[in-house]
């Protein structure tokens, strides 16, 4: 079983990104019904939010990885020693 780091930044981050994920998908649902009921100019204005949202997602998700990947658990000291 994987260690969990005692720091929360790790799934401080996580939590972060998927919030931002989430909040992506419920403004591209938003923008789809705007585009529907004929606010192009609206929905357009989101559409260029979402772009940002997209194209920061995979750098942000490398960086995450990259992160994760240089942790390294705190080794505990031997009381005996």
């Amino acid at each position: 079983m994987p260690t969990i780091p005692d720091d929360p930044t790790y799934i401080l981050l996580y939590r972060f990104n998927q919030n931002i994920t989430a909040l992506g998908c419920a403004i591209e649902d938003i923008g789809a019904w705007i585009d529907q009921r004929g606010s192009a100019d609206v929905s357009g204005r989101i559409d260029d939010h979402l772009a940002v949202i997209t194209a920061n997602s995979d750098f942000i998700a490398k960086a995450m990885a990259d992160l994760i990947a240089r942790w390294k658990p705190e080794v505990e000291a031997d009381p005996e020693d």
